[in-house]
């Protein structure tokens, strides 16, 4: 009897636990709401895997980065924090002292207003730890007017912030 009574509790104490995702995605929202399209992540061995596939977007280069908090309130995103930096770096891919881990490489977006891109975010998770994407106050995806010039602090002469994606641990439908 008694072994019955510690293997209940085991198999329904197993039955609550939230498992980290391998993948989520992440729904992308213009400043007047509209849906640009979704951003795959995907757990790697080497970080976090960003599949992007984006329509509606004005064709160039823009800036792109996971910030540290989970909110994207439009029209100026601004709600969505700061770049995030889990070390308290500088920002950049080119900066000595950078980069945070949330920069990214530039997006470049084709002339009818598409993207299709994988990046890499080598210092970002999904898995429970210190670089987990899944914090207390959330992490969004922003994507810039401008590119980012890789040194220029705090967020490399981007411009005003033009799209945003809240990543939730839940994996969100298409």
């Amino acid at each position: 009897m008694k072994k019955k009574w510690l293997l209940i509790p085991f198999l329904l104490l197993a039955g609550c636990t939230q498992q980290n995702p391998t993948k989520v995605n992440v729904k992308m929202y213009n400043a007047v709401g509209d849906s640009l399209g979704t951003i795959e992540l995907a757990e790697q061995s080497s970080g976090v895997k960003l599949n992007i596939k984006l329509d509606g977007l004005t064709p160039g280069i823009h800036a792109i980065h996971i910030h540290d908090s989970g909110k994207c309130v439009a029209p100026d995103f601004k709600s969505a924090g700061n770049h995030f930096d889990i070390e308290g770096k500088e920002h950049g891919l080119m900066h000595p002292k950078g980069a945070h881990a949330g920069d990214l490489p530039n997006l470049i977006v084709e002339d009818d207003g598409s993207v299709k891109a994988e990046l890499m975010a080598p210092n970002v998770s999904l898995k429970d730890g210190k670089k987990s994407l899944f914090t207390k106050k959330g992490t969004s995806i922003v994507i810039d007017e401008g590119k980012d010039d890789g040194m220029t602090q705090p967020s490399g002469d981007s411009g005003k912030r033009i799209a945003c994606g809240e990543i939730t641990r839940k994996k969100q439908q298409q």
